[in-house]
């Protein structure tokens, strides 16, 4: 029997034995590895660095996910010309954040710009410079912690590409009722919804307006009747940046503000030879006239004073008259002389030789002739922006570009 049992029994101690080296085994292992070794044994001997100080990767570790790469979204693109400055530079970033921004242009300047809360968005605040270069520098985080450095550049519109404008009146200036706002621009407008929906005119009166095109450089806004007297008007443009068209873009903000006086409005008569004045709507005063002749009829409709010059030269050969011309009337000074045309039709003191025909005959090259009370007195109270009515003369319309002539066009027209 203890032969028999003597083999078992050994038998059952060597499988017991081998069990307990297997053990001894894996637990040298797990000693020298730590729980990696035991689960994959060929990184027993790798070191495992941090994920912020590793490339990023695009597959997972063994034990670490993949962090997303952050993601950028940057305007306007790099090396990108002729940007509108008006445009906002902005940067966005998925899966990160952004540490810092500096936008600077070539002279030095800085541009500020806010930055979103969760620092996935920044935007610059103001407008740029025209025909300037830029550099635009950031820094973005991703969910590791890694950095990524970058810089881009970009020019804005050149100066070839600037669009600036002259407003009148001027801001500030106190004007009759009859004054249209006038703006004409240095380049072609195509786009004139875009300018017009960038230009908000308001007044105290409440009145509504509409804008008309002359050409492609100048627009004038009126109400369907004169402007309310003393209102104001309050011309507030938000141009910059506003796309004329042709590559063209606006280079200016402004507001304007613009006072309306008293009504002063002037009926001159060419049959009756009469001047006669009224003041919201009360008479001021009537005054013996000569107007155009039938070779040189004055301008019918109405005229809106422009300006007043105490004397004034006058040149014959400025309306094609020469020398032996029965109209030519060589050079002369006139004295308290107030503009309706730019062609040359003022009202004035009569000359000397045309004094004993005023309130009798028309003799005038258009103008307007008064005696010395009446020129003087338009000339003292009457002011850029007052309108006279020029009425039973054989004289055309002004043109639209001799003067303020918005007045003769109807408000159905002038409107569309």
């Amino acid at each position: 029997m203890w032969k028999r049992r003597g083999p078992v029994m050994a038998l059952k101690t060597w499988s017991t034995g081998r069990k307990i080296a297997l053990l001894g085994v894996v637990c040298a292992l797990a000693g020298g590895g730590g729980a990696f070794a035991a689960a994959a044994p060929g990184l027993a001997q790798s070191t495992i660095s941090s994920e912020a100080g590793s490339p990023a990767r695009t597959t997972p570790g063994l034990a670490v996910p993949v962090v997303a790469p952050a993601e950028l979204a940057v305007t306007p693109a790099d090396g990108a010309e002729q940007v509108n400055p008006a445009a906002p530079v902005s940067l966005k970033v998925t899966n990160g954040r952004i540490d810092r921004v500096a936008l600077t242009s070539d002279d030095g300047d800085a541009v500020d710009g806010t930055q979103s809360a969760d620092g996935s968005a920044w935007t610059s605040t103001g407008n740029l410079k025209f025909n300037t270069r830029y550099s635009y520098t950031y820094s973005v985080l991703d969910g590791a912690g890694r950095t990524t450095d970058s810089t881009r550049e970009f020019t804005t519109v050149s100066t070839a590409n600037e669009a600036d404008a002259a407003i009148y009146p001027l801001d500030g200036m106190k004007v009759g009722v009859a004054q249209p706002l006038q703006i004409v621009f240095s380049e072609p407008v195509l786009n004139r919804d875009a300018v017009e929906k960038a230009i908000k005119i308001t007044s105290t009166s409440g009145q509504v307006g509409a804008f008309h095109w002359f050409n492609k450089n100048t627009v004038r806004y009126r109400p369907k009747d004169f402007w309310t007297a003393n209102s104001t008007i309050t011309m507030d443009m938000k141009l910059f940046g506003v796309g004329l068209g042709n590559g063209q873009v606006g280079n200016f903000n402004k507001t304007v503000t613009i006072r309306i006086g008293d009504k002063k409005v002037a009926v001159a008569d060419a049959e009756a030879h009469t001047f006669s004045v009224s003041i919201n709507g009360r008479p001021a005063g009537k005054w013996p006239a000569t107007m155009g002749d039938k070779r040189f009829p004055s301008a019918r409709g109405y005229l809106v004073l422009m300006e007043q010059h105490r004397v004034e030269h006058m040149d014959a050969s400025t309306i094609g008259l020469k020398p032996g011309d029965p109209a030519y009337y060589g050079q002369l000074d006139v004295n308290y002389a107030t503009r309706l045309t730019p062609s040359g039709e003022f009202i004035h003191q009569a000359t000397d030789s045309a004094m004993p025909y005023i309130g009798k005959k028309n003799l005038s090259h258009g103008c307007i002739g008064l005696g010395p009370d009446g020129a003087k007195w338009v000339f003292d109270h009457m002011t850029t922006g007052d309108v006279v009515q020029v009425v039973n003369t054989e004289g055309e319309y002004a043109n639209f570009d001799d003067g303020y002539g918005d007045w003769n066009i109807p408000w159905a027209k002038y409107a569309n």
